[in-house]
């Protein structure tokens, strides 16, 4: 099972250098807003964020218009094509309003064609001549990311170089493989949490983070679009209409599986993020009479983005863990109040009727949801006394002792 970290190094950059990175800044800047333009169309439904797509419509102008080798013009493409998708997302799914993404910053994607590692500095591909760039490193690196994370146990991957302030940063991405929870299903070390709220309408899924992901209500829309279309050809009951249904299908089963899949991805990125060892969901034999009323899209959707999340986990070394779903909706997650009630809650909001304290529902479930695993590794004698569940605004230990985000480390 392969462990992601990401690690920023400050780099050293002879000043002769300087003017030739800055060039590569500004063409890897201009190739990447050329393919958003490419893709970026006034109907969000036609944003063409898919990279073989553009690629083939932008790579060889690119090509023509800079100097920049293949691989970077493929990493400005890549870089493009996410944001693009990014807007898409947040204007169809979250009904936001999103403009077309505008490159400004000072950004360079390298991936191993571009750039070499070695311990004491990097290479890194330019417009013109590499450009060698050393590392520099704490005084004291003793419990530094530089010391834990830059060795031979890990491998070093993709990075991205950025100039803040007139310095050079590298974002380094570094991976090893790490044994996968033995048999019992435990780790062996204490961990973090992040709690996963999953619905079949309104937000797809709500993290105790407070990040709140992807609209189910408009997946729904986009089904029933798709279902009264289809009623309506198969009224016609022509061959072409029977073409027409079975295109309009494999349309909208790709669109949706995406969907599903961006969804996934952020909020795996969020635990990423958050350096969670672990994502606590209820458990969906125990919930399939909550969702029995919703549609077989519904719940089908619903155990699809459950699935997508566990499979893009395991790739981080970070597991999936159930917990009894039982009054997660109703119980107050703030301090040490845990009042349970079904009056709390009425519809998204939730007001804790002893404490007080008003919070999204769905936010408020997310943070029973994970404080239930980190209470369960306590209970089970599993060695997590110092468990902690990822928060807005901070960490709570299995103890109930809590750190603000600006004192952690």
């Amino acid at each position: 099972m392969a462990v992601v970290r990401n690690i920023q190094l400050k780099l050293d950059v002879p000043e002769d250098a300087h003017s030739v990175l800055d060039e590569t800044f500004e063409q890897f800047r201009q190739a990447a807003q050329y393919v958003a333009d490419a893709g970026w169309s006034g109907d969000p439904t036609e944003i063409e964020d898919t990279k073989n797509t553009l690629h083939d419509q932008t790579y060889t102008a690119v090509r023509g218009q800079t100097s920049l080798q293949a691989s970077l013009v493929q990493s400005a493409r890549n870089l493009a094509a996410d944001a693009l998708g990014n807007c898409k997302d947040r204007i169809l799914a979250d009904g936001e309003k999103a403009s077309k993404p505008e490159f400004r910053g000072s950004v360079v994607v390298y991936n191993g064609r571009t750039i070499t590692y070695n311990n004491d500095h990097v290479t890194l591909a330019t417009v013109s001549d590499r450009v060698k760039a050393e590392f520099v490193t704490p005084k004291d690196e003793e419990g530094t990311p530089f010391a834990e994370y830059w060795t031979s146990e890990w491998e070093r991957r993709e990075a991205t170089l950025h100039k803040r302030n007139g310095t050079y940063y590298l974002h380094v991405a570094v991976e090893k493989e790490v044994e996968p929870a033995d048999s019992s299903g435990k780790l062996t070390e204490n961990g973090v949490v992040l709690g996963v709220d999953l619905n079949v309408d309104g937000y797809l899924a709500v993290t105790s983070t407070g990040a709140f992901l992807g609209n189910a209500d408009y997946l729904n829309h986009r089904r029933h679009k798709y279902e009264r279309r289809r009623g309506n050809l198969q009224q016609t009951g022509t061959r072409s209409a029977h073409l027409t249904i079975k295109s309009i299908g494999s349309r909208f089963a790709r669109w949706s599986s995406d969907y599903l899949h961006r969804v996934s991805k952020a909020v795996v990125r969020e635990a990423v993020e958050n350096d969670c060892t672990a994502i606590a969901f209820e458990n969906l034999t125990h919930i399939r009479e909550r969702i029995s009323n919703a549609s077989k899209f519904q719940q089908w959707a619903f155990r699809e983005l459950q699935r997508h999340i566990e499979y893009k986990a395991e790739e981080y070394g970070i597991d999936a863990d159930m917990v009894a779903p039982a009054y997660t909706s109703q119980r107050c997650s703030h301090g040490d109040c845990g009042f349970t009630h079904e009056d709390n809650r009425d519809g998204e909001d939730f007001e804790c009727l002893k404490c007080g304290k008003e919070l999204h529902a769905d936010y408020n479930a997310a943070r029973n949801i994970g404080w239930r695993l980190v209470q369960h590794w306590l209970k089970s004698g599993a060695g997590r006394a110092t468990s902690q569940l990822a928060l807005k605004s901070g960490m709570l230990n299995a103890n109930g002792d809590y750190t603000p985000s600006a004192l952690r480390g």
